[in-house]
């Protein structure tokens, strides 16, 4: 079991940035796959990213590539996601989610088996 806590979110302007961070509990941290989620009102929660447990290997939405970075920090129980360039369009709840599970494409919601209640992000045009 793991517990997840995001923090980060906020408001920003059009092409700003923000980083998001996720707080793990536990001892397991490190063999999870991590991820990041997001959904806006009235949209499905949606793919923004993902990494391996060794941080090896990252997977982006395309919505997502050449703005975003994920990362982790195993030694620190944390999850990253670096967003610049900042759009309207980011604007959502971005989760942060751990699978037990390894799969070589990007990550679906239900691929997922812990997420933590998310952070607000607001993009101003």
């Amino acid at each position: 079991q793991v517990e997840l806590v995001e923090s980060g979110g906020g408001l920003v302007q059009a092409g700003g940035s923000l980083r998001l961070s996720c707080a793990a509990s536990g001892r397991t941290f490190r063999t999870y796959v991590m991820g990041w989620f997001r959904q806006a009102p009235g949209k499905e929660r949606e793919f923004v990213a993902a990494i391996s447990w060794d941080g090896g290997t990252t997977f982006y939405a395309d919505s997502g590539k050449g703005r975003f970075t994920i990362s982790r920090d195993n030694a620190k129980n944390t999850l990253y996601l670096q967003m610049n360039s900042l759009k309207p369009e980011d604007t959502a709840v971005y989760y942060c989610a751990a699978a037990r599970t390894h799969h070589n494409r990007n990550y679906y919601p239900n691929d997922m088996d812990y997420w933590g209640k998310g952070t607000l992000v607001t993009v101003s045009s």
